[in-house]
């Protein structure tokens, strides 16, 4: 059975195209206060994310497909730079496809830290 969070289905709302993502550095380098880079190989970079109660991590994108595997239950808006949001309900356990994505923010809105894991193929 496959199990996709709403957290990924509204990132894939977003995605417009893999030129269009580089309007911002990449997640890890955008913001390393919320993104850490704790694998890295050849064909793989696996990405933890944190994001604390109440914060909003830098502009970023991500110029590779990746597959999403959340930690917590919580809830995430998603700020697009026309102006645009989404509020996005991560749902622990939940896995699932992210597309090339054009440059946003994500705001942790729920009660306590959001936690997932990010896993690109180079």
């Amino acid at each position: 059975m496959v199990r996709r969070s709403k957290f990924a289905l509204g990132v894939a709302a977003i995605c417009i195209g893999s030129a269009s993502a580089q309007d911002a550095p990449p997640s890890y380098q955008a913001d390393p206060t919320v993104y850490k880079v704790i694998f890295e190989d050849q064909n793989f970079r696996v990405i933890a994310a944190t994001w604390k109660k109440g914060t909003t991590d830098k502009p970023h994108s991500h110029a590779l497909p990746f597959m999403v595997y959340a930690l917590d239950d919580c809830t995430v808006r998603v700020r697009n730079p026309d102006g645009t949001t989404r509020e996005l309900k991560n749902k622990a356990g939940a896995a699932s496809a992210g597309p090339i994505t054009v440059s946003h923010t994500a705001e942790n809105v729920g009660d306590s830290d959001c936690r997932a894991l990010l896993v690109e193929r180079k």
